[in-house]
């Protein structure tokens, strides 16, 4: 592709960094960008430079924030005995998307993938053990996605809290096998959450 001004090849170059964005993409976005007043662009950029410099991340459930402590963990309207085990904000996003759930979250930050290079260690799963040996949380719901990756992670999880008196739910399979839990609609995640089944008895029946 080529060129006739270097700044819009540097930008193009810089968006099609995107996931899920080609150059070309990228470049109908730059001359979109180009047609619309120069306010505009400044609001966008002051906006994405905001966000990476003063974005937080919640210390009690590790799911991004504006404050340290996020909306969700701060509302004493939840019941903070039952938490959801998600992946990443995006999790979070469909399952609060439902209305169903009124507990509060852990984010782990990824999933258990020895091909990409991911151990336990990498993740945010000795807070949740933490939490669980606290004996304030009387159920842990796993809402991992159905891959192997998910089931590898949920299991590591139930073997490092299967002696405590906690409750360990998993969703029902309202999910399809190899899901992920964003691109689930409402009502199906809705209702896997709203009938979710004992973990043990998710992959002793397997």
């Amino acid at each position: 592709m080529e060129f006739s001004s270097k700044l819009i090849e540097k930008a193009v170059n810089e968006i099609a960094q995107l996931p899920g964005i080609g150059k070309r993409s990228a470049l109908r976005l730059v001359l979109h960008l180009l047609k619309q007043p120069k306010e505009q662009t400044d609001f966008l950029s002051l906006a994405l430079t905001n966000m990476r410099a003063d974005i937080k991340y919640c210390i009690s459930c590790h799911n991004i924030s504006d404050s340290e402590i996020c909306e969700i963990c701060a509302n004493p309207n939840r019941n903070h005995q039952i938490i959801c085990v998600v992946e990443d904000i995006r999790d979070v996003m469909a399952i609060e998307g439902t209305g169903q759930f009124r507990g509060v979250y852990h984010v782990l930050g990824g999933k258990i993938s020895p091909i990409e290079g991911v151990g336990p260690s990498q993740l945010k799963i000795g807070p949740l053990v933490e939490k669980v040996k606290s004996g304030k949380v009387l159920e842990v719901i796993f809402a991992l996605s159905s891959t192997m990756e998910g089931d590898t992670t949920n299991f590591y999880i139930y073997k490092q809290i299967v002696g405590s008196a906690v409750v360990m739910s998993t969703i029902a399979r309202g999910i399809a096998v190899g899901d992920e839990l964003e691109y689930a609609d409402e009502v199906t995640l809705g209702r896997s959450i709203l009938h979710r089944i004992p973990f043990d008895k998710s992959f002793k029946n397997n």
